[in-house]
């Protein structure tokens, strides 16, 4: 299996260190409902745990639930966004983040994801948050200032390397209010204070103040207790490269003195017709607005894997249709495997384009274009989770006999019942398409 890497830049032979994959996956923070945009990384990463699997690998996965430190500008300023939410909301940020995170996995499960051996909430870890920070200040590679304790860049010599970051750069650029306290521009907060009359109700004394843990902390945590490093791949978007992946590696080498992640798989963003996902622009499309226009998660998921996870896609209603479409005429040629013999064997060919970092796209034109049985169709539907066999069952026997009483009265020239049966099995959901072999049913739906 050959999977690109973020580390070297380069696609790569991939097998793991073990016998069983280790993965994690870097989750939302819940405080607010997820957009369409949101599920894009998931869709990439669920194939990527099937196909593992169906080439004979065991896979443990972790994905976190980012319920605390998360701060609206993704660094160390602005307000936590569970804490804005609940303000906005009149809530607390514990009943925030319980809502949130059920709606997040509500939806996971109508999109088939496979579901994660391990689900990480943050506030979980925090005791390993604070043991990880005093791991990191005994080893020399922290400091503490009136808001918080950071992490010194300038002792970790390959900070900048994963991302090819600039930080002579970001050094010039620095605004002018930059904090005096911090040594370096790059430098980040692993563990925040709460200051005189701040009001934040997710709190924690360490250090003999309240606090809580900065965003990028918990993912170092948690793979080192759920996992232990290095992990086999760790994934996430593109916009995690120069901050919080590079934080986490840093983090991971300060407090446990080792390597993060052997690979690192990052998906590109989704735009919606040619502009960024913005509430202001009104386009944060949710799965159930895609319901509404009588779309199915499934048709959603059946587009995102008609691209490739590296490139910059762009959603637009009409792409949506066609991957209605798409997944119609998969299923439609699912319901003729029930009723004729078709030459199939060429799963092989699609699980081996996939194979081949996860091409996803190659696989779909494929698909299009061989001749399937059922063997290969199930196959299919245990690599991309479409849920084809499940909505496309073979008929029953009484639906049956009614297509050949059709087929009967039409060798008899007996249009009027053959028409009749035609329209009582279509408001039952099934069309027929007549060939030389007889009729062919397949579901309106």
């Amino acid at each position: 299996m050959k999977l690109y890497n973020t580390l070297t830049r380069k696609v790569e032979d991939f097998k793991p260190l073990g016998d069983t994959v280790k993965i994690y996956t870097c989750g939302p923070t819940v405080y607010n409902f997820p957009h369409i945009g949101n599920y894009a990384a998931y869709a990439y990463w669920d194939l990527l745990v099937r196909c593992l699997r169906l080439n004979g690998y065991k896979v443990k996965r972790v994905l976190n639930l980012t319920d605390v430190g998360h701060l609206t500008s993704d660094g160390d300023e602005g307000e936590d966004k569970l804490e804005k939410g609940a303000r906005l909301e009149g809530k607390t940020p514990f009943e925030i983040a319980d809502f949130y995170a059920k709606v997040y996995l509500d939806n996971y499960a109508a999109m088939e994801f496979l579901p994660a051996d391990v689900i990480a909430r943050a506030t979980d870890y925090i005791t390993e948050d604070m043991k990880a920070v005093d791991l990191m200040t005994e080893r020399g590679y922290t400091y503490e200032t009136r808001d918080g304790v950071y992490f010194n860049t300038a002792k970790f010599a390959e900070y900048a390397d994963f991302a090819r970051l600039d930080l002579a750069g970001l050094q010039a650029g620095a605004r002018v209010d930059f904090s005096s306290e911090k040594r370096n521009v790059s430098d980040f907060a692993v563990w925040k204070f709460i200051q005189p009359g701040e009001k934040h109700a997710m709190r924690w004394d360490y250090l003999g103040r309240p606090g809580y843990p900065g965003w990028h902390l918990e993912c170092a945590t948690i793979i080192h207790k759920e996992l232990g490093e290095p992990i086999d791949i760790h994934t996430g978007g593109i916009d995690h490269i120069p901050v919080h992946h590079t934080n986490e590696i840093a983090e991971t080498y300060a407090a446990y003195g080792t390597e993060l992640s052997r690979f690192w798989l990052h998906c590109d963003f989704i735009t919606i017709d040619g502009q960024k996902i913005s509430k202001s622009l009104g386009n944060t499309y949710t799965l159930e607005d895609l319901e509404k226009r009588g779309f199915s998660p499934m048709d959603y998921k059946m587009w995102l894997l008609s691209g490739h996870y590296q490139g910059t896609r762009n959603f637009t209603f009409e792409s949506l249709e066609a991957s209605h479409n798409r997944r119609r005429n998969w299923r439609e040629r699912i319901a003729m495997c029930y009723q004729k013999e078709m030459k199939g064997g060429h799963f092989a060919e699609i699980l081996e384009a996939v194979s081949d970092n996860l091409n996803s796209a190659e696989a779909c034109a494929l698909i299009d274009n061989l001749e399937l049985d059922l063997s290969d169709w199930e196959k299919i539907d245990a690599l991309f989770g479409l849920r084809l066999i499940d909505d496309t069952p073979d008929v029953s026997a009484e639906v049956y006999n009614l297509i050949r009483d059709r087929d009967a009265a039409r060798t008899n020239k007996d249009f009027e019942k053959s028409d009749k049966i035609r329209d009582e099995l279509y408001k039952r959901g099934i069309a027929l398409n007549d060939s030389p072999d007889g009729a062919m049913w397949y579901y309106t739906s």
